[in-house]
């Protein structure tokens, strides 16, 4: 029973907590990739843009909203500069997970195919999209229970009012 007891609240628990497999990035390593596009401003330009796309994956894999923010507001930016198809489609992921950890899921999703039309077979892209799939179908399960409470909160104080009323 104690067992039974124990998968009920770990399965609630997971519906409750993030669980993709996506890495995060600590202030750490967001501070060093800042170092070294400050170092390359003074260099050639691939080498400042290899940082930054560095720093640009660092920010968006950040636990901070405010990284996640700055790094998809950097992506877009220099998206419509990007004229490599390899090096867009990567822009666009990196959006994605952006998007995807500020919680625009519609908006992440809608990146991820865009992935995934020029690339069908990307893993990362397609693991991104269930994680996204999945995260969707939390959220709605997750809102019908908090709209079955309130609803059954309702009723239930309504019916006391009119068991007193009588």
């Amino acid at each position: 029973m104690e067992a039974k007891i124990g998968k009920f609240f770990e399965s609630v628990t997971n519906l409750f907590c993030a669980s993709d497999q996506l890495p995060w990035c600590d202030s750490d390593i967001i501070a060093g990739c800042e170092r070294e596009v400050a170092e390359a401003e003074k260099g050639s330009g691939e080498l400042k843009n290899e940082c930054i796309m560095r720093l640009s994956w660092a920010l968006v894999h950040s636990r901070r909203a405010e990284d996640i923010q700055r790094g998809i507001a950097m992506l877009e930016a220099s998206l419509a500069s990007t004229t490599s198809p390899l090096k867009r489609r990567e822009k666009i992921y990196l959006l994605a997970v952006g998007y995807f950890r500020n919680g625009d899921y519609p908006r992440s999703r809608e990146l991820v195919e865009q992935c995934l039309m020029v690339e069908p077979d990307w893993r990362q892209a397609q693991s991104l999209k269930q994680a996204i799939e999945d995260r969707i179908t939390k959220d709605g399960v997750i809102g019908i229970g908090i709209a079955v409470t309130a609803a059954g909160l309702i009723a239930g104080g309504i019916a006391a009012a009119l068991a007193r009323k009588n």
